[in-house]
């Protein structure tokens, strides 16, 4: 373990009472160059949410927090609290995903899931789901072998951290009928509609309504279909509350298991990006740079 006090924070935290300092894990989400020498990073922590600190000297060629406040290191921190910016005098580095700065897509897909993270968290309050979440879908993110598919684990990671935030979207029954919602792989013109405003799956063929009906269904033409999803990008999406990332060929019958199923995951990661977008009201930057490594045109 490494302890670095510069001298006027070791002064200032000795005369602190000990209120004033706390420990926690935390895996820095951001961060950008701060004063002189200095960086400002943000921290998601199980305990205590997103923290904004400042790392003293970590732009110094050999300080050594340069390499602890670099983006998706978990450290064990000492903090001091500041009246605007708390400071970060201790690191102790768990985890640092290395694999993720080797390879540009998998970086890009990450910097994606934090900044969806950055969105939902939230400060001064316990976020250990969230950061567990998180760190799991770093880890499989680093794992991915050649050739795996980078969507369909930012698909499953996107949806995780929706659905702990209470905003994932229906992706089992009809948001307007409530009608339980199965693919069709018999019938390759079937579609089902997803609705960004209704919060799901919408049933495209809806029966028209009786007049004591009516006005239950007032809302159907209201409804603006977003993407329409065929009968393999149905059921993978369906599997994505899943632990485990499913595999095509244990929920899509033989016939479907073709080329089209990348082609299926990145319709779905991309129609799980804009839904999230569309709730949060806010676009993800790094997204753009995942579509530009994509080798996909659909």
């Amino acid at each position: 373990m490494f302890n670095y006090i510069p001298n006027s924070v070791a002064t200032c935290v000795g005369s602190l009472p000990m209120s004033q300092t706390y420990k926690t894990l935390g895996i820095i989400l951001k961060g950008r160059a701060f004063g002189e020498a200095d960086r400002l990073v943000t921290i998601l922590s199980p305990e205590f949410g997103l923290i904004q600190a400042v790392v003293p000297g970590a732009r110094k060629h050999k300080s050594r927090l340069r390499g602890r406040s670099e983006l998706f290191v978990v450290n064990d921190l000492l903090i001091v609290k500041g009246r605007s910016l708390d400071k970060i005098i201790q690191a102790d580095t768990l985890e640092s995903y290395p694999k993720l700065s080797r390879d540009l897509g998998k970086l890009a897909a990450s910097q994606y899931l934090a900044e969806l993270v950055l969105c939902l968290g939230l400060s001064e309050q316990p976020q250990r789901e969230l950061y567990e979440l998180l760190n799991e879908h770093l880890y499989r993110l680093q794992e991915i072998s050649s050739g795996q598919s980078i969507h369909s684990h930012l698909a499953q990671g996107v949806f995780h951290l929706l659905a702990i935030a209470g905003i994932g979207p229906e992706v089992h029954t009809c948001c307007l009928t409530r009608e339980t919602l199965i693919a069709n792989f018999s019938d390759p013109h079937w579609r089902v509609g997803f609705s960004f405003e209704g919060g799901g799956l919408i049933k495209l063929a809806i029966p028209e309504p009786s007049l004591s009906t009516q006005k239950k269904f007032t809302r159907v033409n209201r409804l603006s279909v977003n993407q329409k999803l065929n009968a393999v990008e149905l059921s993978l999406l369906q599997h994505l509350g899943h632990s485990v990332l499913p595999q095509p060929r244990q929920v899509l019958p033989p016939q479907s298991l073709n080329d089209l199923v990348s082609v299926a995951w990145v319709r779905i990661e991309h129609l799980l990006r804009n839904y999230a977008q569309y709730q949060l009201g806010k676009s993800f930057r790094s997204a753009d740079l995942v579509d530009t490594l994509s080798p996909l045109e659909f």
